[in-house]
């Protein structure tokens, strides 16, 4: 009998993150190919492995920013959010790959995302503020960052955010007890009272994946420095493509209200 509880149990598992996770994959011998094509270079870890990409600063960086992505596509996908932020500032951007994502091994769950997530930014530049900034999905990446790292995220944007990934499978899916059967249970609202710096809330004001109430209950929770932002009419895929203009907004909303920084 327990063995067939685990059986269906691990399934469940399985089936969860095909529905969850919609990774595009790479070859690996024709990523670095790609990713010059979007302007990127490797970004490697101490043994070698390609963890994701960067974009150098233009001089002598001031600061790291680190992107973290959806649940669909690639970190290659994201220059859309990359090359903006590098035109606004001189920091060296970088966009985290998940396992399982473009041509990175592994497979993807919550913990694995955690994990490719604290090796990235302990592997950030030691000397310089850094930076956060997700999508979707990856609003529960970053803040668990953020909860782990309150002392050294100097900033957050959070595009299509939602207070608790469990909450949100429950909304969509009412007919099934979701929010039990949830497997990979991201909480940024949790995460986010460990952490009082600058967070910038970006909601699609017609968000047909998450629903704008989620994003806006977890701005309305956090008690730190805060701006929102609504994009009336907006869908979930429509926000996070911004212009150079409006991320050097975002830079002096992070300056002007710094966080404590080691």
């Amino acid at each position: 009998m327990a063995l067939a509880v685990a059986y269906f149990f691990l399934c469940g598992c399985a089936l969860q993150r095909k529905l969850l996770f919609f990774p595009t994959k790479i070859p690996a011998d024709a990523v670095v190919q790609v990713a010059a094509g979007h302007g990127f270079v490797p970004w490697t870890n101490h043994s070698g492995e390609i963890i994701g990409w960067k974009i150098p600063a233009h001089g002598t960086a001031t600061g790291s920013l680190l992107i973290v992505h959806g649940n669909a596509g690639c970190a290659l996908d994201r220059d859309y959010i990359a090359q903006p932020i590098h035109e606004a500032a001189d920091v060296d951007v970088f966009v985290l790959e998940y396992p399982g994502y473009g041509a990175r091994g592994g497979s993807p769950s919550k913990k694995s995302f955690i994990a490719a997530a604290e090796e990235a930014i302990e592997l950030l530049p030691a000397t310089s503020p850094k930076y956060l900034v997700s999508e979707s999905i990856g609003a529960g990446v970053a803040c668990e960052l953020a909860k782990k790292y309150p002392l050294a995220v100097a900033g957050m944007v959070l595009f299509v955010p939602y207070h608790n990934l469990a909450s949100v499978a429950q909304h969509r899916i009412w007919f099934l007890p979701s929010y039990f059967l949830l497997v990979d249970r991201f909480n940024p609202e949790d995460c986010l009272k460990s952490y009082h710096g600058p967070v910038k809330f970006v909601i699609a004001g017609e968000d047909e994946v998450i629903g704008p109430a989620s994003g806006l209950r977890l701005t309305n929770s956090y008690n730190g420095t805060k701006e929102l932002q609504v994009f009336p009419g907006a869908h979930h895929n429509d926000v996070s493509g911004q212009p150079a203009i409006w991320w050097k907004e975002v830079f002096s909303f992070w300056q002007q209200h710094p966080a404590y920084l080691k």
